[in-house]
């Protein structure tokens, strides 16, 4: 386990080998409550027809919330999205079957049964989620999450060979990072969204006891990019 320090250290060199925009998030599923952090207090919504409402209108945002500050979620706070409900590991999927807002996606023809079925899901069922800065997590993360851009994405790929590039649903990554595997996802149309992301904007998640491995391997490619990418800058000057 690193201690605080450390995980401050190899946040801030991550973010400054990719030039991240946004900070590094940490995502820790917690069997318990968490004493010390203070849970996410934005007022719960107004239920839908069917019965779902949270404190935001879909887990993915609780991302965007963590670059600002550290805090944890029950497991009601999630209730809005069926999809991140079960991503998470919050709600089964028969659970979820009959929710309005699956059944959306099913008859738009976004998602057929045979994709939900198949989607990858966090299997034991969390307490409380803690979310926050990596450079400020209280333990060492399940998860790292990234949001990059092509650029980005470019470094991760040479720095992670055989990582996974995902699509829908793109909280899904979360689920495969917890469970021992890096992937991207280009996003989907319900996060960005209930976003915000902006276009160019891509999500990369890994799991957080390879933090120091993944800071190591993307600084040494940053470094390679850098000096492959002044070569050619100045190659290029023949071109006028």
């Amino acid at each position: 386990m690193s201690d605080p320090a450390d995980r401050r250290r190899l946040a801030e060199t991550l973010s400054k080998a990719l030039h991240l925009a946004v900070p590094p998030v940490a995502i820790s599923f917690e069997d318990g409550d968490q004493p010390g952090v203070p849970a996410f207090d934005e007022p719960m919504s107004e239920p839908a027809a069917d019965g779902r409402q949270g404190r935001v209108p879909a887990g993915c945002v609780f991302w965007v919330r963590a670059a600002e500050r550290t805090f944890a979620t029950a497991p009601e706070d999630h209730g809005n999205c069926s999809v991140g409900r079960y991503t998470h590991g919050l709600a089964t999927m028969e659970e979820i079957a009959g929710n309005g807002d699956v059944a959306a996606l099913l008859e738009s023809g976004w998602v057929d049964a045979e994709a939900v079925a198949a989607v990858p899901s966090v299997p034991e069922r969390p307490a409380s989620i803690v979310y926050g800065p990596l450079a400020e997590s209280p333990r060492d993360p399940d998860v790292v999450l990234l949001r990059v851009n092509g650029r980005q994405m470019m470094v991760l790929s040479d720095a992670m060979p055989g990582l996974r590039i995902e699509g829908k649903p793109q909280c899904h990554i979360v689920a495969l990072a917890k469970e021992g595997t890096a992937a991207a996802s280009v996003g989907c149309a319900l996060s960005r969204a209930r976003t915000g992301m902006k276009p160019e904007e891509m999500t990369f998640a890994f799991p957080g006891g390879q933090l120091a491995q993944v800071v190591d391997a993307v600084e040494r490619t940053a470094g390679v990019d850098t000096v492959v990418a002044k070569y050619a800058a100045e190659d290029a000057r023949r071109f006028g």
